[in-house]
């Protein structure tokens, strides 16, 4: 038994080539499908990249600092108090708040207010926002460590003057070549050691945020008198714990330790990471969910076209049909027939819309690879994932077979003594 029957296949290129505008025009609907569907999810995908490499690499920070004063007065303490953070309350929180696994406080200078610091390298200087770091802040802010190292614990137990430069610092204070790690620079007059250069992932706020020196919050907090006071605090919830719940639990620690109302809302300002990831996520699953209306819409469209060729290829065959049926064909043989007509047609078709649609999306990708970092904006390379390369497959089989559907059914309904009479 032959494993490829080829009189069948060659019965039916013979079948398909007699009407060859009839089945390009059908076979590019499922193309074009498949072809809209793969685009689409890939450029979803992209856009998808873009905006998270710009994330926080740990979705679920809260920020929180001192926001205005007291509006309702309690325990006897009047309004328009002034509620400030301070250095005990770290690790007050992380003793008395169980919700809280992680948290730290972090200072600036020049940065939310202010002039920034007069900043020299040899004969070159520049003024730069300074940032209080903590450490592994590189495995938590959307940046990265391209020369040298991040902070660690040891530079923020024992106030070591060192720091992290952005990109564009280095650029602005070194010439091209000239060694950055381990050469000093001086920062309103206190010198410190660069130990490691950063770039910043977030599109939006590249420039700004490369525009600014990081060294250990304690560090700044000694050296810039800030030795009292916290300017805000970033933590992470325990797992398990959404965010919002660490952050009323810290709002409300905070209001009892100062004696302020638990109603009095604008006595702290946060910022909730994880509710904009939640609605980011959203976004995506939306632009996800429309991709597939539109393309499996577009898919099925083709499908009725190819069902109505197979139609008209029943209806023109019919006492062919006939006539194997006289000659003792079973209807499932009919039945089959039909349906691998419609099946290879739809696979043909369907196939070569994914490929051209993963090429297409490769070119776009290592372009977009190749252009300067930031270029693309909140748009990434565009990707096609495995499973959804997958899923395209069986949606195509599916709608070759809900194609082949109905001729079948009326090519197996064929009777033989109508059929060779038919004129």
């Amino acid at each position: 038994m032959a494993i490829v029957d080829v009189e069948k296949w060659q019965e039916i290129f013979s079948t398909l080539g007699r009407h060859k505008l009839r089945t390009g025009l059908t076979a590019f609907g499922v193309f074009w499908g498949i072809f809209m569907l793969t685009v689409l999810l890939g450029a979803g995908k992209g856009f998808e990249n873009g905006v998270y490499v710009g994330f926080p690499k740990v979705s679920n920070l809260v920020w929180m600092w001192s926001g205005g004063t007291t509006q309702i007065p309690y325990e006897g303490l009047p309004i328009g108090r002034n509620i400030p953070l301070r250095p005990e309350d770290v690790p007050a929180i992380l003793k008395d708040v169980p919700s809280v696994s992680w948290i730290y406080g972090v200072n600036s200078v020049g940065v939310w207010g202010g002039s920034p610091p007069y900043t020299v390298h040899k004969a070159k200087n520049g003024v730069f926002g300074v940032n209080g770091g903590y450490p592994g802040m590189d495995k938590i802010d959307p940046m990265e460590i391209i020369e040298g190292r991040s902070l660690n614990a040891l530079d923020d137990d024992e106030k070591r003057k060192v720091m992290v430069i952005g990109r564009r610092v280095r650029d602005q204070l070194y010439l091209p070549g000239e060694p950055v790690i381990g050469s000093q620079i001086t920062v309103n007059g206190i010198s410190f050691t660069v130990v490691g250069v950063f770039k910043w992932l977030q599109a939006g706020d590249m420039q700004q945020q490369e525009e600014r020196v990081v060294m250990p919050n304690t560090t700044l907090r000694y050296s810039f008198n800030q030795v009292g006071r916290i300017g805000s605090f970033v933590f992470v919830p325990k797992p398990g714990i959404r965010s919002s719940v660490a952050e009323e639990d810290v709002r409300q620690f905070i209001h009892k330790r100062n004696k302020v109302s638990p109603d009095d809302k604008g006595v702290l300002g946060s910022f909730n990471l994880q509710n904009e990831a939640d609605k980011i996520e959203g976004l995506f699953t939306g632009i996800r969910v429309f991709s597939w209306i539109v393309a499996v819409g577009t898919i099925f469209a083709g499908a009725v076209g190819v069902g109505n060729i197979m139609l008209i290829v029943v209806k023109e065959r019919v006492r062919e049909i006939g006539l194997r049926k006289a000659l003792g064909a079973t209807p499932a043989s009919i039945v089959l027939m039909i349906m691998q007509e419609s099946v290879f047609i739809t696979a043909v078709a369907g196939y070569s819309g994914l490929v051209v649609a993963a090429v297409l999306l490769e070119l776009v990708a290592n372009h977009m690879k190749a252009a300067p970092p930031g270029s693309g904006g909140f748009m990434g390379p565009p990707e096609v994932e495995f499973h959804t390369a997958l899923i395209a497959l069986v949606v195509l089989v599916i709608s070759g077979v809900l194609a082949s559907l109905m001729p079948a059914a009326k090519a197996a309904a064929v009777n033989p003594i109508t059929a060779l009479q038919d004129e």
